[in-house]
């Protein structure tokens, strides 16, 4: 009788790994046999999580992401617990042996989907998991300052004056007489002219 060789479970392992990797160098082969080949500046550009790669990188960024993000991933691991229960249920020999492990893994598996619910229904609730907001909430602070003083402030109308680098301003007070060493102020204050510098960004 001609003996069988039989594959031990890190043999399996390596049999499928050999099998992935293949698979995926066979894509990028079929895909390189048949793309069409036209680079272009938008082509060759950087991906970055749909965000154009062009001007500078401090820009505004919805925190909305990350909060989506982070509930996805709450409530995407938390489903990792949900194994055990199904394992359970995978092995009647094992509910045949210690047949109070069916109810008990239900009850705890009832609880804890009805915790992740209330979970996502206090999100919902709250609101977290609208893109736009329907309200607007405007701070206040409680003051001691009328209204009205705010309302008058606000109504008044100021004029910028234009700015001129070589202006004189007047003096602030009349100029005393001449008294011994004591020499009179000047009659008018020149002003230090103002050198801007604009660096250019790099």
């Amino acid at each position: 009788m001609q003996d069988t060789v039989q594959i031990s479970e890190f043999g399996k392992i390596l049999v499928f790994l050999v099998l992935g990797v293949l698979f995926i160098l066979a894509g990028y082969g079929v895909n390189a046999l048949l793309s069409k080949k036209k680079p272009n500046p938008i082509k060759n550009a950087t991906y970055e999580c749909g965000e154009e790669t062009v001007g500078n990188s401090w820009v505004q960024f919805n925190m909305r992401f990350y909060v989506i993000a982070l509930l996805f991933l709450i409530f995407d691991v938390e489903i990792v617990f949900l194994f055990p229960w199904a394992t359970v249920y995978a092995a009647p020999e094992f509910l045949a042996n210690i047949p109070h492990w069916g109810i008990l893994s239900l009850s705890e598996m009832f609880v804890f989907i009805g915790l992740l619910l209330l979970g996502l229904l206090y999100v919902w609730r709250k609101g977290d998991l609208n893109w736009l907001s329907s309200k607007q909430q405007i701070a206040s602070i409680n003051t001691n300052i009328p209204l009205a003083n705010y309302l008058a402030l606000n109504s008044k109308k100021y004029i910028v004056k234009a700015f001129v680098l070589n202006e004189e301003m007047p003096a602030m007070a009349a100029a005393p007489a001449n008294t011994g060493n004591i020499t009179a102020a000047p009659t008018s204050i020149r002003r230090a002219p103002i050198k801007t510098i604009i660096k250019k960004s790099e």
